[in-house]
Parts: C-alpha cells; sequence; structure tokens
C-alpha cells in the first residue's frame, strides 16, 4: 500500500517539492470533492490553492471512495482523489499501485481517521485511571444506559454501518453482557449524535462507538478508549456480523491519504501541484475545526475551504512557497 510508483517525473516533483513555483502554469486538473466533510473541505482547499497559486484549471467534481478510485484506475480520471482511505478497497488500490495506474503522493490526515468507543473528556479527566476498554467496563456505574440506569449503556450508529457491526461483534467477545452492559441503539446518524449530545450537555457519563475526525468531536471532546488490534481476526469474524465467535479486538487508525492517477503523475506541466500535494496535510484538530465552522454554518467544502484559508495562513502557507502563497491570499 506504501509502496510508491518512481517515473522520472514523479520523482523530480515530489523531490523537488514546493520550489517549482515558476514551472509553467499547470493544465487541467480534476479533483474528487468526496462525500464526507472532510474530504469535501480538503478538495476544495486544493482547487483554490492549485487554480489561484499554480495557475491550473482545478475544478472540483462529485466522487465517493469505490468509484473514485476505481475510475483513477481504470480510466486515469479524476486526477486528484485528496482524502482516500485505501483500507475500504485495499486489493483494488494495492493492485492499482503496482501497475502504475495509481500513485500516493501524501497524507490527507496526519493521524488517519480513528473509529473507536469514545468518553467524554470530562469523564476522563475525573478517572484519568480509564484508559482502556477493559477499564471502562470494569466501571457500569459510570455509563448509565438511558433506559435503564442500572446497566451501563453503550451507544452505538444504525445498523448496516461497519462500526455498528464491530461494536457488536466486540461486545460479544468482550462479555460486555455479563459486566453489567446492554448495547443502545440509536437508529441514526442524527440518533447517535442526538444521544451523544444530551448526555453532554447534562454531564452525564457515556460510551459511544464513533470516529474521527468529526465536527461532534470538537464541540463534545471525547477520549476514545484503547485496546489491542488483531488484523487477522478483524478479517476472520470482528467485521463479519455471521460470525459466531468473535475474540477481543478493536479498530486501528486507518490512513487517509492523497492519491493521483498515474497519468496524471508523469505530466510534464504539474511538477508544482505534485510538490504541494506532497506538503499539504491537515490533522484531525485542524480538519474538525472546520468541519464544526461548516456544521455550525450550513456551509459547503468550498465555504469551508475558504474559511480555512481565511482563518489558518500560518498553516497552509507552509505547504507553498512565498509567492503562491501571494497569489492564494489575494484570491481570498
Amino acid at each position: 500500500m506504501k509502496k510508491l510508483l518512481a517515473s522520472t517525473c514523479l520523482l523530480t516533483g515530489l523531490v523537488a517539492g514546493p520550489s517549482f513555483a515558476n514551472a509553467a502554469a499547470c493544465g487541467d486538473v480534476t479533483i474528487a470533492a468526496m462525500s464526507w466533510q472532510s474530504a469535501e473541505a480538503l478538495a476544495y482547499v486544493d482547487q483554490f490553492i492549485l487554480k489561484n497559486g499554480y495557475g491550473c484549471n482545478a475544478s472540483a467534481i462529485a466522487g465517493d471512495t469505490v468509484p473514485t478510485i476505481t475510475s483513477m484506475a481504470e480510466k486515469g480520471q479524476p486526477d486528484i482523489a485528496p482524502e482516500a482511505v485505501v483500507s475500504l478497497l485495499p486489493d483494488v488500490v494495492a493492485n492499482a499501485i503496482a501497475d502504475g495506474h495509481v500513485v500516493k503522493v501524501g497524507t490527507a490526515i496526519d493521524e488517519g481517521s480513528s473509529s473507536g468507543w469514545y468518553i467524554p473528556k470530562y469523564l476522563a479527566d475525573q478517572h484519568p485511571d480509564i484508559k482502556t476498554v477493559d477499564d471502562a467496563l470494569r466501571h457500569p456505574e459510570l455509563f448509565p444506559a438511558p433506559e435503564d440506569p442500572s446497566k451501563g449503556g453503550i451507544l452505538q450508529g444504525p445498523q448496516g454501518w461497519g462500526d455498528t457491526v464491530v461494536t457488536a461483534q466486540l461486545f460479544k467477545a468482550l462479555k460486555a453482557a455479563d459486566k453489567g452492559f446492554v448495547l443502545v441503539p440509536t437508529g441514526s446518524a442524527a440518533g447517535l449524535d442526538g444521544a451523544i449530545a444530551k448526555a453532554y450537555e447534562h454531564k452525564q457519563g457515556y460510551i459511544a462507538a464513533y470516529w474521527a475526525p468529526t465536527s461532534l468531536l470538537q464541540k463534545y471532546p471525547m477520549k476514545r478508549l484503547e485496546a489491542a488490534h488483531d488484523d487477522a481476526e478483524w478479517k476472520r469474524c470482528t467485521t463479519v456480523q455471521s460470525c459466531p465467535d468473535p475474540k477481543p479486538n478493536y479498530w486501528q487508525a486507518t490512513p487517509a491519504v492523497t492519491l493521483v492517477s498515474g497519468k496524471f503523475a508523469k505530466r510534464e506541466d504539474i511538477a508544482p501541484a505534485l510538490g504541494y500535494l506532497k506538503a499539504r496535510s491537515w490533522s484531525q484538530d485542524t480538519v474538525g475545526n472546520v468541519m464544526l465552522w461548516m456544521t455550525e454554518n450550513q456551509a459547503t467544502g468550498a465555504d469551508g475551504a475558504k474559511h480555512f484559508l481565511k482563518t489558518q495562513p500560518d498553516l497552509w502557507t507552509k505547504w507553498v512557497p512565498a509567492d503562491v502563497a501571494a497569489k492564494v491570499k489575494a484570491a481570498l
């Protein structure tokens, strides 16, 4: 997954990085704006910088993980997938990279994306000894279920979500019912968010299956509980709803990377753009704040990108040379 195709042109772009700002302006560039907030915002950050800073005819088009990466591998379009979760298509991506049809050029989110069981930060601060899933399961009294406070509750998302399957399998594997816990179905994404918000605003304890980065985690800070991950068990049973004998296991952080098509990587007019994509990444906290602003202002990814560029120049100007930064600032 981490192997890179190393054509002469690509190596030139990656090694030289942003210093190629004065090279010939690049031509048409298509950027996949995925359907979730963080990826959509990053796509429009890239579109704005490549268009206004590097002179590319950059356009953002609608995308999603499976169709976008499959199209990049088979058709060479779109040119860029700013935030791709390659673990969702491990074989497709690995084969496409090996064949040179897709190239990993950088990182989208420094820490990747991470699912898990979360507890509210105020409770974690009050009980610093609770660091792991096992620690939390020793204290059902700290996490009262909404319908039956005599039991500990674990909030889960709607049926059909991968994280909901994993939560149910972990609940069985860890014998959480024998430790005084029940699963609390919330029915929908909105229901899960609402249950967390209600508990948080009343300073109640809870365990919730959730993920980062999200706007909700910025509004309601939570601590991710830790546990060990076993990849073979993950594939065998943890993610398989019908598997009858799950063993204790847990999520691991999933890399969120930037991919380009092999055809795009070989173009001689985009060395500066490749240098920018290699240098550009942001943290869960940074993108989470952008997502929170988008949520609170009912803003689009394009709006979120401009908000980020206007308010975080100390970060993004490190991704580009000074003359490119000046052009981007002038366009805001």
